[in-house]
């Protein structure tokens, strides 16, 4: 009897999580790349001024 309490909770639980991440993930839309002037942005201010914001200055 104990057993199954624990197991009903456990599945019950997984499934509230699993209808959760769902949820999220219908919500999440693609970036377009260049979109509102990201692509190629010029840096104004600090060490890296004058370079053009690229993957390789953004990981740092």
């Amino acid at each position: 009897m104990r057993d199954t309490k624990h197991l009903e909770s456990f599945a019950r639980l997984r499934a509230e999580k699993e209808k959760e991440k769902n949820l999220f993930k219908n919500k999440i839309k693609a970036v377009n790349k260049g979109a509102n002037g990201t692509f190629e942005y010029t840096i104004k201010e600090g060490v890296n001024k004058g370079k053009i914001a690229d993957g390789r200055i953004l990981k740092k």
